[in-house]
């Protein structure tokens, strides 16, 4: 992989005040759109999955849970919002405390970009049609609000300014679908390095990395298409009529599933959940260590409920094995859901679901 751009070194930090950038914000949208129309977009170039962050009823609770199945090391502590390593790094997921009106649900996914620079990102982003605003607006609701917008989330504790370096970068989709997309040595505190905080022990399960997100959207087609263009990046697979997106070395991709409504969403997407892939990986093994964990098999036919775990067999028609490629899941503590693989796992057909050859 390609080291970040270090940005520091080419030009002073830019401050802008937040009362001076609200004001301007009203006009930034026309802005964005002329400069889309007159350019053609070019892609923007990704290593891979760098995040994913939880919104959780009890953080210390999830803590515990996940530090305990997965041995994670915490990477930083920021305000209420916890980053925990995912292998031996350098990505992590998050755990945040729900805000007012939430269930716990998966929040977003991130990717670490060839070029972190905040504000060409954000150029970037607008010959795409995603237009700049700040992040107080995408609190409001309803949420689709937020769609087709990129902003900056300051961090806990810094002054109000716009200082690129003590801000995340967030995007919208057209489904509302939130992503981030930061450098690929960040660690949770914007660009700052972390010391990771070793877990109280070794966990059951040993991670390697995160490996996709499913996410269900109005109209699949449009979605899919909109991040291949985004980011350059082609099927790999098909799972039916769904298809795998590949990114980093193709052993993680994005996936978009739905239905193929026209025109503007009239609800969100969500992510439905966070896949990850293992070291030692065989369906009995990995349901034995999640029975060992306190985790209940789910009642066949029944929903998901928390703390229990379940097997799909995606069968050949869905691009598995003959006899169906086993996908392992869990439910946590909140019962978000997460899909655990081996470390092959792109997707595609074969035991272990590695073989994406089209």
């Amino acid at each position: 992989m390609n080291a970040p751009t270090d940005n520091a070194k080419q030009h002073k930090p830019m401050l802008i005040s937040r009362r001076s950038l609200l004001m301007a914000a009203p006009f930034m949208p026309f802005a964005m759109r002329s400069v889309a129309q007159q350019t053609t977009a070019a892609s923007i170039p990704v290593h891979g999955y760098h995040n994913f962050g939880l919104r959780v009823s009890d953080v210390e609770r999830s803590l515990a849970f996940y530090q305990g199945l997965f041995g994670s090391a915490v990477l930083s502590r920021v305000g209420d919002r916890v980053a925990l390593q995912v292998g031996d790094g350098p990505q992590y997921f998050t755990l945040a405390p729900t805000r007012p009106g939430e269930q716990p649900h998966i929040s977003h996914f991130g990717l670490s970009a060839v070029d972190a620079d905040r504000y060409r990102l954000q150029a970037r982003l607008a010959e795409h049609g995603i237009n700049r605003t700040v992040d107080s607006m995408t609190n409001q609701t309803p949420a689709m609000n937020r769609a087709m917008h990129s902003w900056l989330e300051r961090m806990p504790g810094e002054s109000d300014t716009m200082l690129a370096d003590n801000h995340e970068l967030f995007v919208a989709d057209r489904d509302g679908v939130v992503f981030q997309l930061s450098a690929i040595t960040a660690c949770g505190r914007g660009d700052q390095r972390c010391t990771p905080e070793p877990a109280p022990g070794p966990g059951l399960i040993r991670l390697r990395e995160i490996n996709h997100m499913t996410t269900y959207v109005a109209n699949f087609e449009l979605s899919n298409d909109f991040y291949r263009k985004l980011f350059g990046i082609e099927n790999q697979a098909f799972q039916g009529t769904f298809p795998v997106l590949g990114i980093d070395d193709g052993n993680q991709f994005l996936m978009f599933v739905g239905g193929t409504q026209p025109g503007k969403p009239a609800q969100p997407g969500r992510i439905d959940h966070a896949s990850l892939n293992m070291e030692d990986f065989t369906e009995a093994s990995v349901l034995q260590r999640l029975t060992d964990y306190g985790l209940t098999p789910r009642v066949e036919g029944q929903p998901a409920t928390p703390l229990q775990h379940w097997v799909s067999r995606r069968m050949p028609e869905r691009g598995g094995a003959p006899g169906g490629t086993p996908e392992v899941y869990f439910s946590d503590p909140d019962g978000i859901h997460i899909q655990l693989q081996h470390h092959t796992y792109c997707g595609g057909g074969n035991e272990f679901g590695g073989d994406c050859s089209m």
